[in-house]
């Protein structure tokens, strides 16, 4: 009978059926699915991740293709990356394979090393609640997450232990059938998005859960479950106590997602942009709708650029993403009589100490940042050799294009973009005569008048 059911909810599943009618909900049991009815092959899995299943099984462990890689799979789309779940632990993972690394503390993993492929093994996990054996160890801050969870299970305990339903489904190679512990196969076919388990307790425990529903969301197309959606309203300030240099990676992968710009707006409905970029949400909120558009036309290229396969930098990622909170600094610092460059220097540093205390930026990125900024004051300054000096300088490209981000947001640069635009596009005899009939941007300095000893030469006209 549960495999009829699966097979129907499969064929519902490629029909593009929205709903299940009651009598074909699957019940809160093991559904196992076989390989008739699902479209899973072993073809479409990287030859290093079969090559871990197969040795991990040789030598009479359990080991199951997981989670994102299962789900993917299941819905039609290439995973980016596979997972395996084994019931062999971390040290015997380790020295089975000699091209592998034990990693984590918070959770013991060991990455197999495939050339530039990594094959992420991970023990079953237990409940956290469970009595410790020697090797295992959980520990909870008082707000109920999780520090230390390196307690181990059973194959179903693991799979009430992921965070989806959607997550919790595992591949045999054995036999090519797929194990769903959590009804994962009927959200996939009602596309949502469910937490297994208490919603708030759940996000207690991992407060990033929250940004991953909205990174799953968004890239599968998928809505998120009332129940699931209605305690991140409330628990989005838990972000705060995760580690910046953590929140910086998922930053990362919510914006370099190829749907930057629904990710955004999403994060911005659920108050959790909020507690990534403090000062930019300040000043999206209370500064001019400029600001608004120049983040989301950044976030629109980005996704642009992703889609054509063109490479994108964290660095300008994150000098969009602060620039409303730089251009209020800055714009402070000029009413307080700082003069516009040591003010912008000024304002870059504060903005990008106080961005670190939420997400960190690594030096690298932030220099790159504070170039692109510095150069959007150089860029009016093109009389004589100066054009030619800035378009040689190494960030001269991403400045140039944010830019022409400033204009397309509403801000009135004096159709300084054009100039630019068209001063690369002219051959260097053009190039001259344009520098030579540029005018600077912004007042001159006065010239000090020549004092006279004795009286005042006589003037005559010619």
């Amino acid at each position: 009978m549960v495999l009829k059911k699966a097979k129907r909810l499969w064929d519902r599943v490629k029909n593009g059926a929205n709903q299940l009618s009651i009598e074909e909900a699957p019940q809160s049991e093991l559904n196992i699915i076989p390989r008739d009815n699902h479209p899973v092959s072993r073809k479409d899995i990287s030859s290093p991740a079969l090559k871990v299943l197969y040795r991990l099984n040789n030598a009479d462990y359990q080991a199951y293709l997981v989670g994102g890689g299962v789900r993917d799979l299941l819905l039609g789309l290439s995973p980016k990356d596979f997972d395996i779940a084994t019931d062999a632990h971390p040290e015997e993972v380790h020295r089975l394979f000699k091209n592998s690394r034990l990693i984590g503390r918070r959770f013991k993993l060991v990455h197999v090393l495939f050339g530039r492929e990594v094959i992420e093994v991970a023990t079953f996990r237990g409940h956290h609640e469970a009595p410790k054996l020697s090797a295992n160890q959980s520990t909870s801050s008082e707000d109920g997450m999780l520090l230390r969870d390196n307690v181990y299970g059973t194959m179903e305990e693991d799979a009430l232990r992921r965070d989806f339903t959607i997550n919790a489904l595992y591949y045999c190679v054995k036999d090519f059938t797929i194990y769903d512990y959590a009804n994962g196969l009927e959200d996939i076919e009602k596309r949502q998005l469910r937490l297994i388990g208490d919603p708030a307790t759940r996000y207690r425990e991992d407060p990033v859960r929250m940004l991953r529903a909205v990174r799953f969301a968004v890239k599968l197309d998928f809505t998120i479950a009332p129940e699931t959606e209605e305690p991140i309203f409330e628990l989005a300030s838990l972000l705060n106590n995760i580690p910046a240099a953590r929140l910086f990676d998922e930053v990362l992968k919510l914006m370099l997602s190829g749907k930057a710009l629904t990710t955004f707006q999403m994060l911005r409905h659920y108050n959790l942009f909020g507690q990534l970029f403090p000062g930019s949400e300040k000043s999206l909120k209370q500064g001019p709708e400029r600001y608004l558009k120049l983040v989301e036309q950044a976030l629109i290229n980005t996704d642009l650029r992703i889609k054509q396969k063109k490479p994108v930098t964290p660095a300008f990622l994150y000098a969009s993403l602060l620039w409303p909170a730089l251009e209020d600094q800055w714009s402070k610092n000029k009413e307080s009589g700082t003069p516009p460059f040591p003010a912008l220097q000024q304002a870059s540093q504060k903005v990008i100490t106080m961005q670190c205390k939420s997400t960190s930026i690594p030096k690298r990125f932030s220099l790159n940042m504070k170039e692109i900024w510095e150069m959007q004051i150089r860029l009016p300054k093109r009389s004589g050799n100066k054009a030619a000096q800035l378009i040689a300088q190494p960030r001269f490209r991403a400045a140039y294009d944010f830019l022409l981000l400033r204009e397309q947001s509403g801000e009135n640069l004096g159709g300084l973009g054009q100039w630019w635009t068209d001063y690369q596009a002219s051959d260097e005899n053009i190039q001259r005569k344009m520098s030579s009939s540029a005018k600077e941007n912004g007042p001159r300095p006065r010239r000090r008048k020549k004092r006279y000893s004795g009286s005042a030469p006589n003037s005559s006209t010619h």
